[in-house]
């Protein structure tokens, strides 16, 4: 009967190893997971750190198309873009503070979309807002981009 036992029960030492290997093998696959997903965080911040490669004409539709879109939705304003703090030179805390020439510190997609307001919406009347929408561990997050045509 003893032997049958041991058959039946393995000793905790065993099972502890068996446990020990298993955590292992969870710690390791959540390690390759993180690491992927901080690479492909990496290579989209880049991407989005440079112009888009659109001409102005394709930009110039684009915001047409979404803010008729949303007009039709009977919006007054709508979010064309959301995007890290890091797409600022400062991390987003002059747009925080709302300084002055917080526009200078805009890299990429969101220097872009600025532009394309300077140029064609602001002289038609819409408004612009860079705007801080998150704060993870109290300090400046996401950053939203809202163009606003309304009252």
């Amino acid at each position: 009967m003893p032997d049958r036992i041991d058959d039946l029960i393995p000793n905790a030492k065993q099972i502890r190893t068996e446990a020990a290997l298993k955590e292992a093998e969870k710690a390791e696959e959540y390690a390759r997971l993180a690491a992927a997903a901080e690479s492909e965080k990496h290579a989209l911040i880049e991407r989005l750190s440079r112009p888009s490669g659109k001409s102005e004409e394709e930009k110039v539709k684009l915001a047409s198309t979404v803010i008729q879109r949303a007009v039709r939705n009977g919006m007054t304003e709508v979010q064309v873009y959301r995007f890290p703090n890091s797409l600022c030179t400062d991390k987003g805390r002059a747009i925080n503070q709302q300084e002055q020439g917080w526009e200078n510190t805009l890299t990429g997609i969101p220097k872009e979309i600025f532009q394309l307001w300077s140029d064609y919406l602001k002289p038609r009347g819409y408004r612009i807002s860079y705007q801080i929408i998150e704060y993870p561990g109290g300090i400046p997050g996401d950053i939203a981009i809202t163009i606003a045509w309304g009252e």
